[in-house]
């Protein structure tokens, strides 16, 4: 592409702009050194006296640069590279003793941590800050959004669903209810698709942030999912009631949620879950009609006509076990596709198939 006056003055002023370190991301660079001495380095842009590689090597445009690149706008939450293996972490500000990190640390404990049924998100670290002890930091496994590389296939879809279902109820039974758990609050442990890794910025680049990273197709990796940021959660151990108030949460299609009348959060969980698959994957896809049962059974009005999380499981169970390997395997179908587009993408799908096979045997 040709470089007109007008981009090439747009992208020197971009990078103008990428100079300077915003609000947030002074905060961090201020912490790096103690994150450091924690275990826990940050990417150069976020290292006192650091100077923009651009400034000092201008053979290249300044995009091509890992530096170059900033955070997202979430001013709590930062990545970085444990030192002592070269893992990727999230790194989360949180208060000192707070409902969040109470609660996600109860379930990353060790006498959870070994259930295969737990898909709360692991909680690899907590410590207090060193002048501030109001402050301290959770660190995470770094993870990507469910659809960050997209859902491919219907099994794709089943085994997503089996992990969360099946995470709903380990969650359920230690008494703890979610009341957030829509499509931003459940990621995905990507790691095993990318196997020269990824920025964790520009996700589809490796670590230099300029090269684009080979990936695997989902069917190839061993993805795991998670239940992620328990910032409105509850733990309810008592016998009492298990009632709450709130109106707060990303999913406000839940009839019941108030400030003033109580509500079972549990049942809550229940229609956020399958209002979920109804958003994110019923009304995008025409080949995964099989959930509507289990939608609709998850989404009444009436939380008393809901299944708790036991009998959710059942119902998917029953549905899933009636889909055949076949139909399991193929492609997911847009419901906007037009005639023309499910013929070429089918026909791709059949070849790349035929393919993985064949390069499977060989192997």
């Amino acid at each position: 592409m040709v470089e007109t006056p007008r981009l090439i003055a747009l992208r020197a002023e971009a990078a103008k702009f990428q100079e300077q370190l915003n609000v947030y991301e002074i905060r961090w660079r201020d912490r790096q050194v103690f994150l450091a001495s924690q275990g826990y380095m940050l990417r150069p842009r976020y290292r006192p006296g650091w100077v923009p590689s651009w400034k000092t090597d201008t053979s290249r445009h300044p995009r091509k640069n890992e530096d170059y690149w900033d955070l997202p706008l979430r001013e709590h939450l930062i990545d970085a590279t444990r030192i002592s293996d070269g893992r990727l972490v999230y790194v989360k500000r949180v208060k000192t003793g707070d409902t969040e990190s109470t609660i996600a640390r109860m379930l990353s404990s060790s006498r959870f941590s070994e259930d295969p049924r737990n898909h709360c998100v692991p909680i690899l670290d907590y410590f207090a800050d060193e002048d501030d002890t109001t402050i301290a930091y959770m660190v995470m496994p770094f993870l990507r959004l469910t659809d960050d590389p997209p859902f491919e296939t219907v099994n794709d879809i089943i085994d997503y669903g089996n992990q969360m279902i099946q995470g709903l109820v380990f969650m359920h039974e230690q008494q703890v209810a979610h009341r957030d758990c829509s499509e931003k609050n459940i990621m995905m442990d990507a790691d095993s698709l990318f196997p020269k890794g990824y920025h964790p910025v520009r996700s589809n680049y490796l670590p230099d942030a300029c090269t684009l990273a080979p990936r695997l197709w989902r069917a190839k990796g061993h993805i795991k999912y998670y239940y992620v940021d328990f910032g409105i959660s509850v733990h309810l151990p008592t016998d009492s009631p298990k009632l709450v108030v709130g109106g707060y949460g990303r999913d406000q299609d839940v009839p019941e949620l108030s400030f003033d009348v109580p509500y079972d959060p549990f049942k809550v969980d229940i229609f956020i879950l399958g209002n979920m698959f109804k958003r994110e994957i019923y009304d995008n896809y025409s080949n995964v009609d099989f959930l509507l049962p289990f939608i609709n059974a998850m989404t009444q009005n009436d939380p008393k006509a809901r299944p708790d999380a036991p009998e959710a499981e059942k119902i998917w169970g029953n549905i899933c076990a009636k889909v055949s390997g076949l139909q399991r395997g193929w492609r997911l179908r847009g419901r906007k596709e037009v005639w023309v587009q499910k013929v070429v993408l089918d026909t791709y799908t059949t070849v790349r198939r035929i393919f993985g096979w064949v390069t499977d045997l060989q192997g």
